[in-house]
């Protein structure tokens, strides 16, 4: 089974970003940003790369399906 991590704390605090701010940014609650931080929740596309363009940082390094 494949098992879903998400790097994407460390980097939206490396950009000095809330996650409400993040949440703002790329248009959903901060609830789900949240929920993908934890790992609880896999991110669409559209999400995915919206965040990696907000935070700078490539899909792959954020987002790790092992």
């Amino acid at each position: 089974m494949n098992e879903f991590r998400c790097e994407l704390k460390k980097y939206r605090v490396l950009k000095g970003l809330t996650q409400e701010q993040l949440g703002d940014q790329v248009g959903v609650r901060r609830e789900t940003i949240m929920r993908l931080e934890s790992g609880k929740y896999n991110p669409s596309l559209k999400l995915a790369i919206d965040i990696s363009r907000v935070v700078e940082t490539p899909i792959e390094t954020l987002f790790i399906f092992d």
